[in-house]
């Protein structure tokens, strides 16, 4: 019983906290130093998923079955960076990467 009442009691914390933002809206204004650093989340959140999914091999052992990851990660990162465009570096990274993946 405690178990369900600890897993309830953190989902509605977790609830409230993410809903105060939606509800508090405007109303409340966040600190210039923290909106600065909610800037970077989501690129920050997308490395600590992206980086071990593409480096993620046996070191230099594995290296050899990590090259398509590792270069369709380069041209995903090149066609954002020149156009940040991200549905354009998703469909050509992600080509690049089944393209090597066959022929290799």
């Amino acid at each position: 019983m405690t178990l369900w009442l600890t897993i309830i009691g953190g989902g509605i914390i977790t609830y409230l906290t993410r809903a105060s933002f939606i509800l508090a809206g405007d109303q409340v204004r966040l600190p210039a130093a923290v909106e600065r650093g909610l800037r970077y989340v989501a690129p920050a959140a997308f490395a600590a998923i992206a980086v071990p999914a593409v480096f993620g091999g046996d070191g230099l052992d594995g290296f050899g079955d990590d090259v398509p990851r590792i270069t369709a990660a380069i041209v995903a990162g090149a066609v954002i960076v020149r156009s940040r465009n991200v549905p354009a570096s998703l469909v050509l990274g992600l080509s690049t990467l089944w393209l090597l993946l066959i022929l290799f």
